[in-house]
């Protein structure tokens, strides 16, 4: 397998009414497909944090925010694949013949509705063999029949609620996606990160499915499946994922900043 090295960041600016807590999930973490060689967290004021792993393997920070201007910063530099593995006629796993792990993301969601969407999710991969290529119709049809708007929202929405619309940010064509998979019992998670070359660059969703045996990445925002892609989180659905969670009065970044830029090898 080949890599590029990219650096990335995420500015967080907020405007804290009074002493708040949160929970942050903005740290990647070395896994299968990527490496973190280099890391930098910043908080201004500084507060004591502590981390933790939440259930599906996520590095998360807790802390409580002072009241004022409190800033989150944020960057590493990351080796990661090149290019998205695609493997058509990979074969769809029995769900007796799951790991034990994977069999949580075959269940219905919060914002993935998978009980509701049996009937379509067959007549979409009509004619396809079991496993990847029935994923890859999916995509195929988000990519035709739901208009990908990005800014549109800043409120998750479920899959039902975004088939109904036709349009979405990534978390909504990728809550659609998830749904569709589950509905033919083929596991499939949400993932949030960075992405090389995302226009407009912002945080990114996308899902992974499960098929012949092992985990496939699956954007159906890009026309063209390349590399680039770092992980920052796993869960079921966006509520499993939000890069912060803050307790309390309701609190909205002032100024978000995003970069991911190719460095020398």
């Amino acid at each position: 397998m080949s890599y590029m090295r990219l650096y990335i960041s995420c500015d967080l600016a907020f405007d804290i009414p009074t002493a708040t807590p949160f929970v942050l999930m903005l740290r990647p973490r070395s896994g299968a497909q990527q490496w973190i060689t280099r890391e930098e967290y910043r908080l201004v004021p500084s507060v004591p944090v502590f981390e933790f792993t939440d259930a599906y393997g996520n590095l998360c920070q807790r802390l409580v925010a002072p009241p004022g201007i409190f800033t989150v910063y944020t960057s590493a530099e990351v080796m990661t694949a090149d290019h998205v593995d695609q493997t058509p006629g990979a074969a769809f796993v029995e769900v007796q013949k799951l790991p034990d792990a994977e069999l949580s993301y075959l269940l219905p969601s919060r914002y993935c509705e998978s009980d509701r969407f049996g009937q379509m999710a067959s007549e979409i991969t009509a004619k396809q063999s079991a496993g990847y290529d029935q994923v890859a119709a999916i995509v195929a049809w988000l990519r035709n029949h739901i208009r990908f708007a990005p800014g549109s929202s800043n409120t998750p929405v479920s899959a039902v609620e975004v088939n109904l619309k036709q349009s979405g940010v990534c978390r909504d064509l990728a809550h659609l996606g998830i749904a569709l998979c589950r509905s033919l019992s083929i596991p499939a998670r949400m993932v949030v990160g960075y992405l090389y070359q995302l226009d407009p660059m912002d945080l990114h969703a996308w899902f992974e499915a499960y098929v012949g045996g092992r985990w496939y990445t699956f954007d159906a925002t890009q026309a063209e499946m390349n590399g680039g892609y770092v992980v920052i989180g796993y869960g079921r659905d966006a509520a499993d994922v939000a890069v912060y969670n803050q307790f309390g009065p309701a609190v909205y970044p002032i100024s978000q900043t995003v970069c991911v830029k190719h460095l020398c090898p």
